[in-house]
């Protein structure tokens, strides 16, 4: 038995027994909810989730389950389930840790919610974080260094909490205090990395992909400064460092739907033959929406949002390139 309290993660998809795995290094029990009966059950006997982490030996103290209730006395719990779905997930508790860490990215399809503000609403005794940056899964779980931001909404206190529980030797947590920060960065880079992979699946070279990412962090901190983010925090592991890595590799789900896309994927097809998801298409339409709202200059935000309607990739390329000439550093570029 563990000399720690166990830790609980909301969500069994490749992020979730990453996280899990990390988690459980050191020994400590980790409680582990599978939607699907059958993952859980491959989960406590073989010790394996072929469906969604195939590469990893998963360590005994990682224990499944299907029921959320379990969840609801835990001191810390780590949300990993699908952005769309994390107001359902919550719901069924049935009551609220005291800690609960977000690891989710997104934004909420017909609310235009960010994660933290879901979570309160639905689990307001419970004091909420947010951990994002740089981070596949497979890596986290291989035990590979990995840095990653943690936003506190509780401040310090929270983090003297939360940081000894989560850190471990290869997995290195920076605190924060601007959840909208370490949220937005997340959420919009999803959207970017499907337009550096469209890049890639038409075959349009390097230069076009360091400009487009380039641009596309011009949006993001456009985009968080409307929202009340913090510049620094986007400049870091959870804007800037999940930037670069997620538009750069087909390790990325997102990025691979934007690559299939660019090679003449049909947007809707590519989506629904998906098993795991990629947020950055449920964000798209509704990250467009706010920032149509807010007049709030976005080209490739709105570019992506083109492709997932059907659009042509070439013809959405053309269109941007042909966008009037400017400054660098002009708020409608």
């Amino acid at each position: 038995m563990s000399a720690h309290r166990p830790v609980g993660v909301l969500g069994a998809g490749a992020w979730g027994t990453a996280l899990a795995q990390m988690l459980s290094s050191d020994g400590r029990d980790v409680l582990l909810w599978a939607l699907e009966p059958e993952v859980a059950d491959e989960i406590n006997f073989s010790h394996r989730n072929t469906p969604y982490l195939p590469s990893a030996r998963l360590n005994p103290t990682i224990r499944a389950t299907g029921d959320l209730a379990e969840f609801a006395d835990m001191e810390i719990v780590l949300a990993v389930t699908p952005a769309q779905h994390l107001d359902g997930v919550l719901a069924k508790m049935g009551g609220a840790p005291r800690d609960l860490v977000l690891c989710s990215k997104g934004i909420e399809a017909g609310t235009g919610r960010l994660m933290n503000d879901v979570a309160k609403e639905a689990l307001p005794d419970s004091e909420v974080a947010v951990l994002s940056g740089p981070t596949f899964a497979h890596e986290v779980a291989a035990g590979l260094p990995t840095a990653v931001t943690l936003a506190c909404s509780g401040g310090r206190a929270q983090w003297d909490r939360l940081a000894p529980a989560i850190a471990r030797p290869a997995f290195r947590p920076y605190f924060s205090e601007d959840v909208t920060g370490a949220e937005i960065g997340g959420s919009i880079k999803n959207v970017l990395a499907i337009a550096c992979g469209v890049v890639e699946g038409l075959r349009l070279g390097q230069n076009a992909r360091a400009a487009l990412i380039a641009r596309g962090y011009a949006e993001m901190l456009r985009f968080g400064e409307a929202m009340g983010a913090e510049p620094e925090t986007l400049a870091g592991l959870c804007g800037l460092g999940d930037l670069v890595l997620t538009c750069s590799s087909t390790s990325s789900r997102n990025f691979s739907l934007g690559k299939a896309l660019g090679e003449g994927g049909d947007a809707a097809a590519l989506m629904a033959d998906r098993r795991t998801v990629a947020e950055g298409a449920h964000t798209a339409p509704v990250l467009h929406e706010l920032a149509e709202k807010r007049g709030i200059a976005m080209p490739i935000v709105s570019a992506v949002n083109m492709l997932l309607g059907g659009a042509a990739p070439a013809q959405v390329v053309e269109k941007l390139l042909a966008r009037p000439l400017t400054a660098e550093r002009d708020e409608s570029a």
